[in-house]
């Protein structure tokens, strides 16, 4: 009943004239600052954080929530159209998103991209509402060797990930562990890989590394082959999801909406870390799991939709611990203390407007994008009638402009030029890259909670099946190892089984 209550105090505070403006002009700011290259919503809610300086908290709140959001919708678009990942957890959308660019599906595939996010934030939102509480209780629990665990997790899923051969998928994701080292040592502060480079002490970004090995290397790759830019994309097939696209992500969607909910919740789990459990598991689900990375709706709707709920879950320990999981709420707790309000346990009793204000904000905002997002798949699409051989240059001018703005460095911009020349080279021995950019992302997170948990255990090993929570995630990976790996063995077996017999028919005949 007291959740009733507040809501419908909530609903008040978001729907009052000036609220409803912020975040519609939230979501609209986010979307058009997304759809840069580089601009992901971190730089978005940075460059736009002083315009609430002067607002009402639950107002300034709002909007930074809608430009949240808003910004991450619009890093899809280019993901999608042109294989430009703006972000970490766009990277995943590049997967499926781009190859259905390829097939002239790319109004389906915005189309689902606008309708799994509304999904999986909706249903966040809705655990949010109810479960915030209990939830924030839960997530306190985990320490560095859950959180070990989980990054394990993640980058055992990053295998499944991966299009090509097993064996190329580890060796591409180890290289961009190595690749992740360069820079200065998260626990120690030594320099590691520098070679003496001050530039390379900041370590390595990821917008320059994801935009040059996908963006940078799809063009060269292009041009390689004979092509100008982007003739491989074939005739626009609509610009909606079909019934078809629909039965085959509707179980991909829920299962996504479930996972992100619950992953966002955790220090540390983030966008990337569910897109990727996701990714992984719906692989794992699927009736045609060799689509995956060459098109699969499915698979780009289990992403989207896992990091949009994990997005608007991560501000349960915001609201109820004063814990930012991650650095645009990092931002926006900020943004709270400014206005002096302090997010934890008593924000709920002390500014239920704000509290209640915010989550109510969300349903609105949700229903806002998804109505500013869906007339405009045609107009976002149009961007595929450029003439092919302005398109390819275009990228690499969008990509440079884009990279330079996130730091104004030269020097990341070489970064990008040089990932993009060893993506096409990668790329032609037939690598798949999303291995190598996930290990580049969740590799520090997997080394900074392991030192960490060696740490609090004296450097023991049992602390790991001391703990009932990460005893149970432990248990949850082998038996995932477990059950991958039978499912291998029966198939190699399968596989061996199809070809002797193939050989002794032959041989009959020959006879």
């Amino acid at each position: 009943m007291e959740i009733i209550e507040g809501l419908m105090q909530g609903f008040s505070v978001a729907l009052s004239p000036i609220n409803l403006l912020y975040v519609a002009l939230g979501v609209t700011m986010g979307t058009v600052f997304g759809l840069l290259p580089g601009i992901g919503p971190t730089a978005a809610v940075a460059l736009l954080l002083p315009m609430t300086f002067t607002m009402e908290p639950a107002s300034g709140i709002i909007m930074l929530a809608g430009i949240y959001y808003g910004s991450m919708y619009g890093g899809r678009i280019p993901a999608i159209l042109m294989r430009l990942p703006g972000d970490s957890s766009s990277v995943l959308t590049t997967l499926d998103g781009y190859p259905l660019t390829q097939q002239g599906r790319a109004g389906a595939a915005l189309g689902i991209t606008a309708i799994g996010s509304f999904l999986g934030g909706t249903v966040a939102i809705i655990g949010l509402s109810i479960l915030a509480p209990t939830l924030a209780q839960f997530a306190s629990s985990f320490a560095p060797p859950e959180l070990f665990l989980l990054m394990l997790f993640g980058l055992f899923m990053i295998v499944l990930i991966g299009s090509g051969k097993t064996v190329k998928s580890i060796l591409m994701a180890l290289l961009g562990i190595v690749i992740a080292t360069v820079g200065m040592d998260p626990i120690s502060g030594t320099s590691r890989l520098t070679f003496g480079s001050y530039d390379l002490a900041a370590g390595i970004g990821i917008v320059p590394l994801a935009i040059g090995l996908f963006g940078i290397g799809e063009v060269l790759n292009n041009m390689a082959v004979g092509s100008d830019g982007r003739s491989k994309i074939g005739k626009m097939k609509g610009f909606m999801p079909s019934w078809a696209d629909w039965v085959t992500s509707r179980m991909a969607i829920l299962r996504a909406s479930v996972l992100g909910f619950f992953i966002g919740i955790l220090p540390g789990g983030g966008g990337t870390v569910s897109s990727v459990m996701a990714y992984g598991l719906e692989k794992k689900f699927s009736k045609s799991p060799e689509k995956f990375g060459k098109g699969a709706i499915d698979g780009l709707a289990a992403t989207e939709t896992a990091d949009n709920a994990s997005s608007n879950s991560a501000f349960v320990p915001l609201l109820t611990l004063g814990v930012p999981p991650n650095p645009v709420l990092a931002l926006m707790f900020g943004a709270l203390l400014l206005q002096n309000i302090t997010p934890g346990p008593q924000l709920v009793n002390e500014h239920p407007d704000v509290f209640y204000g915010v989550i109510a904000s969300m349903y609105i905002g949700n229903i806002i994008l998804l109505m500013l997002n869906l007339p405009l798949i045609r107009v976002f699409v149009s961007i595929l009638r450029v003439p092919q051989s302005l398109l390819g240059p275009l990228v690499i001018l969008i990509a440079i402009c884009g990279v330079y703005a996130v730091s104004n460095s030269m020097f990341d911009v070489l970064l990008m030029l040089i990932a993009g020349i060893g993506g096409f080279i990668l790329r032609r021995f037939e690598f798949d890259l999303a291995p190598l950019i996930l290990g580049f992302i969740l590799g520090p997170m997997l080394e900074v909670e392991w030192r960490r948990a060696m740490i609090m255990s004296e450097g023991s090993f049992g602390i790991f099946l001391d703990r009932p929570a990460s005893l149970v995630i432990l248990m949850l990976l082998l038996a995932t190892v477990s059950l991958t790996s039978i499912s291998a063995m029966r198939k190699r077996r399968s596989l061996v089984s199809r070809v002797a017999a193939e050989s002794m028919d032959t041989l009959v005949e020959h006879k």
